[in-house]
């Protein structure tokens, strides 16, 4: 049986995860912020913190961009191939594999994700069921997929 996802269930997993994120950076940003009159040393800025911070800034980012391409292709009428959110049935070589198109954020014990700016997503995009599509991993490394199915 193959796994399915709501679009509303999609949408609701980003939102959550924008706002952990958004409460982590706020927590990472009190943290990073330097309390007292010590001497230099005490007032050096916390390099950890301010990495974390950056990483969650990016983090945050790509789950906004996330949420705008959901939105975008939830209104796209169905028929144009492969697109973000849809649940795909690919054989890799090994037989069949369920995935997810979509967000790292939304990948679960049921099924793996493939994000869309990776090169097996890019080459999955637009494409139809039946074909196959074929990707490079590295220099000198290319892959294929089939395309089985697509709900």
């Amino acid at each position: 049986m193959t796994a399915t996802i709501s679009p509303a269930t999609r949408r609701d997993t980003l939102t959550a995860r924008l706002t952990e994120l958004r409460a982590e950076r706020d927590q990472a940003l009190t943290e990073t912020i330097p309390v007292g009159d010590g001497d230099m040393a005490d007032r050096a800025t916390n390099v950890n913190g301010h990495v974390r911070l950056a990483m969650l800034e990016e983090r945050i980012a790509i789950v906004e961009q996330e949420l705008a391409a959901f939105r975008e292709t939830s209104t796209r009428s169905a028929g144009n191939g492969v697109s973000v959110g849809d649940m795909l049935t690919l054989d890799l070589g090994d037989g069949p594999e369920t995935f997810l198109l979509g967000s790292v954020d939304e990948a679960t014990d049921s099924f793996d994700v493939i994000t869309p700016n990776s090169p097996l997503g890019k080459a999955l995009l637009g494409a139809r069921v039946g074909s196959s599509v074929s990707y490079r991993t590295r220099p000198g490394r290319k892959l294929s997929a089939r395309i089985i199915a697509v709900s």
